[in-house]
């Protein structure tokens, strides 16, 4: 994240600049190129920006409101996780903690996705690190206020949309201890109750075994003892068959 290089649009950029600005800002904001029927949708804001009427900030504030964003990121998605990513992709972090989550979240469920989209442009936090020209991205190892922020935010940049669900945010399933590395959630029981499976399986294979070579132990030293002299094979035998008899005869 620290040998990021910025780009930066402004109204000297050429046409074929703001072009692979535009993928690169879906890129970010999206994760991924709109598809053919949404870009009928958003094909007026294109134009603009292409044309270099938009900047980069105003071309993102539209986009963000639009219902090729929303319905990716907003519909079917609880308030934290819609939260989750919208800092992901405007302002190239994690959440902080639950403060920053308790103000976020009010703002959204009383006053509507408008005005919490304008909070965060309109932050002081965005104007520094990107202005209106700059598109935003994961920010500098430097920033972050303690190694937890910077590893929260560095998987969650690792994270594309709906792998780890559209419900649970990187900072709650870290704080459960859930491992979702695998791009599925599993609680800390039921890893523990499968590796206790695993092991349970394994230790059953183990005792498997063990008992199917004492069988054959047992086995052949029967035969000796049929077919040879009892005196005779009691010299032959080794230590572990002199037991394994004693334990017989018990």
């Amino acid at each position: 994240m620290d040998t990021y290089v910025p780009t930066t649009v402004d109204r000297k950029s050429t046409e074929l600049e703001r072009q692979a600005a535009l993928h690169q800002i879906y890129t970010q904001v999206l994760e991924r190129q709109p598809y053919e029927y949404e870009r009928r949708e958003i094909a007026k804001i294109e134009k603009e920006f292409l044309k270099g009427k938009l900047g980069v900030r105003h071309f993102i504030g539209e986009f963000i409101m639009s219902s090729v964003y929303l319905n990716n990121f907003y519909v079917g998605c609880s308030n934290l996780k819609f939260v989750e990513f919208s800092f992901k992709h405007l302002l190239g972090r994690a959440i902080k903690g639950h403060e920053e989550i308790a103000k976020y979240i009010n703002l959204l469920m009383m006053e509507g996705v408008a005005a919490f989209f304008n909070e965060i442009l309109g932050s002081e936090e965005y104007r520094k690190a990107f202005g209106g020209f700059t598109i935003p991205h994961a920010r500098e190892i430097h920033f972050y206020e303690s190694p937890r922020n910077y590893l929260q935010t560095n998987l969650l940049q690792h994270e594309h949309f709906g792998q780890r669900g559209k419900v649970i945010p990187t900072i709650y399933w870290q704080e459960l201890k859930m491992d979702c590395e695998t791009g599925t959630c599993v609680m800390p029981d039921a890893k523990i109750e499968k590796h206790q499976m695993h092991q349970s399986v394994g230790e059953s294979k183990a005792k498997a075994t063990v008992s199917q070579e004492l069988t054959e132990e047992i086995e052949e030293l029967l035969q000796m003892l049929q077919h040879s002299d009892a005196r005779q094979v009691l010299q032959n035998m080794n230590e572990n068959q002199r037991e394994l008899l004693r334990n017989l005869a018990k």
